[in-house]
């Protein structure tokens, strides 16, 4: 059986202990958002294969609904090639999250664009989304979201 005191010295060891991982963990929310990213929702991918451009089927983008987006990848180059196969994913940097959602390419569209459902921000900050490109070329390009 714990005395008194002993469980004094124990709860605080405890609260101490668990306090340390969610400070580091919450740290990032009170740094600011860095000046000089770009927010714009078009550019180049890393590699320099693809210019793609990512648009909100509904704006203002809602916070906390399930909405769709359309993402046009555009080949530089004439041999550069179509890709097979488009991944979405992102998160808040600031908070160490992903999205709550796993948006999924379902269709390409007669314009040349692939239409993303079920993409979901939770909160209002900024977040980030990647596109990801696989096949005979394959490339990513990250966009900075602020909602």
């Amino acid at each position: 059986m714990l005395t008194p005191s002993r469980r004094t010295v124990l709860t605080a060891a405890v609260l101490f202990i668990t306090a340390i991982p969610l400070t580091a963990a919450t740290a990032g929310m009170f740094s600011p958002v860095p000046d000089n990213l770009n927010w714009s929702l078009t550019r180049p991918s890393k590699a320099g294969h693809y210019d793609i451009t990512i648009r909100p089927d509904i704006a203002p983008v809602p916070v906390g609904r399930i909405h769709t987006w359309t993402v046009y990848i555009i080949p530089k180059g004439s041999a550069a090639p179509i890709p097979s196969d488009i991944l979405i994913d992102g998160g808040m940097p600031q908070h160490g999250h992903g999205l709550p959602t796993r948006p999924k390419v379902v269709t390409q569209l007669p314009d040349g664009g692939y239409r993303v459902e079920g993409m979901k921000f939770n909160m209002t900050g900024w977040w980030t989304l990647t596109v990801h490109i696989s096949g005979a070329a394959p490339d990513e390009a990250t966009f900075n979201l602020r909602l």
